[in-house]
């Protein structure tokens, strides 16, 4: 991910900046620039459109920081990263205002900085993709569920679904004629599905109860799917399992 980030720098002290641009670059970022004044770093938002904005406070010229950040998210929205240096609590409170991602004291080192830069990237992917999901499944209904795909809503009874397999902040759903994959973390998924015969038995795996094939000790087993089984959950499934 880091490779397709783009950062700009916006700090009035050329020495830091500089010093910032090559950490930056050594860890795999893209540097659009350094801009040391506030009106030349909103005309280079507008004209380069970085992932990110790393933004000192105190600049040269009319408008601090702040204003700037204020003036940028006028027309977009990139996340901030204010860089302070003894800043006040007034100045504090007005910068909260921007909502920005994270805050770096200056002076600052090469892990707090790849730290904090490592956080905002892993935001800004779960933003994009819980924006993305939205658009990946309708809301589940009393027995189905629609599923965008290739610019159609396809629908899919719950009583189809085998089971649900997490991987990373994707869902694949699984049937037992076909497969689907929606951009969505599992926990979001699960806390849409209104069926009580889904049952999540491992932080990877939600499973149709009424689709289990045998259980033993640590797994369960559909349509010769093994699927482990985590000890918090087991005691859930069993009792689920006694009720059908």
């Amino acid at each position: 991910m880091s490779d397709s980030i783009r950062i700009l720098i916006v700090e009035d002290d050329m020495i830091i900046a500089a010093n910032i641009s090559l950490q930056l670059t050594k860890l795999g970022y893209e540097v659009t620039g350094i801009e040391s004044r506030g009106e030349d770093a909103i005309n280079h938002a507008k004209e380069n459109h970085p992932d990110i904005i790393l933004m000192d406070i105190n600049l040269k010229g009319k408008i601090d920081g702040i204003d700037t950040a204020k003036s940028i998210q006028k027309i977009f929205d990139i996340p901030i990263i204010y860089l302070t240096a003894n800043v006040d609590e007034a100045s504090f409170q007005k910068a909260k205002e921007t909502h920005p991602y994270a805050f770096i004291s200056k002076p600052f080192n090469k892990l707090n900085l790849e730290r904090t830069i490592a956080l905002v990237v892993e935001k800004i992917t779960e933003e994009n993709i819980e924006k993305k999901s939205g658009d990946a499944m309708v809301e589940t209904l009393e027995d189905r569920i629609f599923i965008r795909s290739q610019n159609k809503l396809i629908k899919v009874m719950l009583d189809e679904i085998l089971y649900i397999e997490a991987e990373r902040n994707y869902c694949n759903i699984i049937t037992l004629d076909q497969n689907f994959t929606i951009v969505s973390p599992l926990n979001t998924f699960c806390e849409k599905m209104v069926s009580k015969d889904f049952l999540r038995v491992h932080r990877s795996f939600v499973v149709n109860i009424k689709k289990l094939d045998a259980v033993a000790d640590s797994h369960l087993e559909i349509n010769r799917k093994v699927i482990p089984i985590s000890r918090m959950f087991k005691e859930d499934l069993m009792n689920s399992i006694r009720r059908i």
